[in-house]
């Protein structure tokens, strides 16, 4: 064995040794891992005495980028696509508050402490997203995981990480040319919504049945493979065309994810994730340096205070502005403020490019530290902020919070849903997407017309001879999106003839005044068609005596292949739609019996049973719980030790844990009453 490998060895034995002992005493504390990983890398870093205890720092970073990857791939796998539609505009509005809020904050710090623009650019992104493996992890522990509160949460995280992807690849463009334009950024999002479109959409028209086909083999080796090698190389596409190995992961992450053999795969890949994402963070703890952290004590003091309490506020606010009642707001303020993994990895990003300072880093890392330490304490001690609000805010500022809750919800109820707008609404995505993947192959074509690859035929090397033939590649391979959005165009003018206009305005015109109109929109969208292809072909476009012939030969084409096309789209519209329509797969860590009859609607809630309260003292049967309120006591958790299914009379005390069952109404009538002073 060579030197360099036993350097390698002795280090990554090092690594695990460490960080295995270290997370070992997390455990049994009590405390995140995640820490312990970070601390066993300050350990044996350079930066502590006596001498550091890694050798070769470089080879271990590069392990990290394995545990990145891993990471992302982990976080996309938790992500469901199919959840976006579940979410609803509570995630959307609280995560875009707490984005903007936390982003100003943050660049407003740095700025503050006369930071460059581009290291309050980065602080400001590091404190806009909350951790999702760290929120997740303590909702589980404390059990809270299946309440209203924590879904939101769950709906939140899922919009931060697509934001959270969207902000790494700007920060890498504004990395590159060092400014902030609106030019760039909005020509940076559109080229990043076409990979995104692409990759999804071919995806999971493909990779679904090809993950099924291989788990025919009932070999775990095979599957895990194929996995891999799917994962890496998405990563590598990410890479080729500009973008992070995070964005990669993450996208084929949530491809995959959609996929029946999910539990499988999470099985598969779990130790994996766990050695290289155990690495990554270890190496995090590589970079600290305690020195560093000293001489920032009061900029790091005065970030986590910042987000603590500015993501309270904002999220908050962003879930109440949804027109969720006050207690839920405040549970999910205090459920996502703090900072993690994809802080980290902003970090490691402006330290790889070059462009944030040195003390940047390890200044992110330990806010992450602190307000992770916070989180499970914060989640526990919503309650009581919240019942401190109802004791001594006046009455009627809560009157009127109330009433904008009440108000909003019967907005909600009372807004249309008819299908004629749920048409059109459905038509406009496919045609944007249609529009998005014609992009694709244009940008595609134009790619190859730069670069001109060695397999293209030498014949085929001249510079118009190249245009002609990829501009009839193009062309050719988006006729059956054409064609689909032609045929939608047309349907989409029919449906806005028969709603525009009534037989009881236009009278004997109406059939004519219609017809007229349901032409107009088609046309209107050919032409716009074309101006959309002339645009995209502008670096594609062969000479124009040769440009007559090709016309012709995409006309014919289309003529010819009018109806193949047809059903070639609509194979892969169907295609799509089963694999969205497939039910769900449970999670190992959420399997549970499917809820029937009256547990369709049923939630759990943990009340504490405050000292003073009317209800300590008194037997479950005295109470008289599910009579007044219809909700369930179903068990009571005394000194940690819990009390599944207690008896009549069974005593409650000051300090006891009860799980109530019941829906949103009883059980908000049985906490009222459990808190309720003697």
């Amino acid at each position: 064995m060579g030197s360099h490998a036993v350097i390698f060895l002795q280090d990554l034995a090092v690594v695990m040794l460490v960080a295995g002992v270290v997370t070992v005493i997390f455990h049994r504390l009590k405390q995140p891992v995640v820490l312990g990983y970070i601390i066993a890398g300050v350990i044996i870093g350079p930066h502590t005495p006596p001498f550091p205890l890694i050798r070769d720092e470089e080879t271990i970073k590069t392990l990290s980028e394995l545990g990145v990857i891993f990471l992302m791939f982990s976080l996309g796998l938790e992500f469901s696509l199919r959840k976006l539609k579940q979410v609803g505009a509570t995630a959307f509005i609280a995560a875009s508050s707490e984005i903007l809020l936390m982003g100003w904050a943050g660049y407003e710090i740095g700025r503050l402490f006369g930071w460059n623009n581009m290291d309050s650019l980065f602080l400001g992104a590091m404190l806009s997203i909350s951790s999702t493996t760290i929120i997740i992890k303590a909702l589980n522990d404390l059990g809270k995981s299946k309440e209203r509160f924590a879904e939101l949460i769950f709906g939140i995280l899922i919009v931060e990480d697509i934001m959270a992807i969207v902000m790494i690849a700007l920060l890498s463009g504004i990395a590159m040319s060092g400014s902030l334009k609106l030019a760039e950024v909005v020509s940076t999002v559109e080229r990043l919504g076409i990979f995104l479109v692409v990759v999804l959409i071919v995806g999971l028209l493909a990779l679904p049945r090809l993950i099924g086909y291989v788990a025919r083999f009932r070999s775990n080796e095979v599957l895990l493979i194929t996995i891999l090698g799917l994962c890496f190389g998405v990563c590598l596409l990410a890479v080729k065309l500009g973008y992070s190995v995070a964005l990669g992961a993450f996208i084929i992450g949530a491809v995959i994810a959609e996929a029946r053999e999910l539990k499988k795969i999470e099985h598969l890949m779990e130790p994996i994730r766990d050695m290289f994402s155990a690495i990554f963070f270890v190496s995090i703890g590589l970079l600290i340096e305690p020195g560093l952290l000293v001489e920032y004590a009061l900029p790091i003091v005065v970030i986590t205070v910042a987000v603590v309490v500015g993501k309270i506020l904002s999220c908050s606010f962003g879930t109440f502005l949804a027109g969720n009642d006050t207690r839920t707001s405040l549970r999910v303020g205090m459920g996502l403020a703090q900072i993690g993994e994809f802080s980290f990895i902003i970090a490691s990003l402006g330290l790889t490019l070059g462009v944030t300072s040195k003390f940047l880093y390890p200044i992110a890392v330990t806010v992450s530290a602190i307000t992770t330490l916070f989180t499970p304490y914060l989640i526990k001690g919503a309650d009581g902020v919240v019942t401190l609000i109802d004791r001594f805010a006046p009455p009627s500022i809560i009157g009127y919070l109330a009433v904008y809750t009440r108000w909003v919800g019967q907005l909600g109820n009372s807004s249309s849903k008819a299908t004629s707008g749920k048409l059109i609404r459905r038509w406009f995505w496919q045609i944007g997407l249609n529009l998005a993947l014609i992009s694709a192959i244009f940008i595609a074509d134009a790619y190859l017309a730069r670069r001109q690859p060695e397999w293209l035929p030498k014949r085929a090397r001249g510079d118009a001879e190249l245009k002609s033939i990829l501009w009839l590649a193009a062309v050719l391979c988006s006729l059956p999106l054409l064609i689909a959005t032609f045929r939608k165009l047309q349907a989409l003018g029919l449906l806005i003839a028969e709603l525009s206009v009534k037989r009881a305005t236009a009278g004997d015109r109406t059939d004519s005044i219609r017809a007229v109109i349901s032409q107009i929109i088609p046309l209107a969208g050919v032409v716009g068609l074309g101006f959309f292809v002339v645009a995209l072909s502008s670096t594609l476009l062969p000479p124009i005596e040769v440009l007559g012939a090709l016309l012709l030969i995409v006309a014919l084409v289309t003529v010819f292949l009018w109806r193949s096309f047809i059903k070639l789209y609509s194979k892969a519209q169907i295609a799509l739609q089963e694999t969205f329509a497939q039910p769900p797969v449970p999670r190992q860590d959420q399997a549970a019996p499917s809820r029937q009859g009256i547990l369709a609607h049923a939630e759990l809630l943990t009340v504490v049973i405050e000292p003073g309260s009317g209800a300590a003292g008194k037997r479950i049967d005295q109470l008289k719980l599910r009579t007044h309120t219809g909700a369930n006591l179903v068990a009571v958790e005394r000194n940690r030790e819990a009390i599944v299914n207690p008896g009549p009379d069974h005593e409650i005390v000051a300090g006891d844990q009860v799980l109530l069952l019941g829906n949103r109404e009883q059980l908000e009538a049985a906490e009222k009453m459990l808190r309720t002073k003697s």
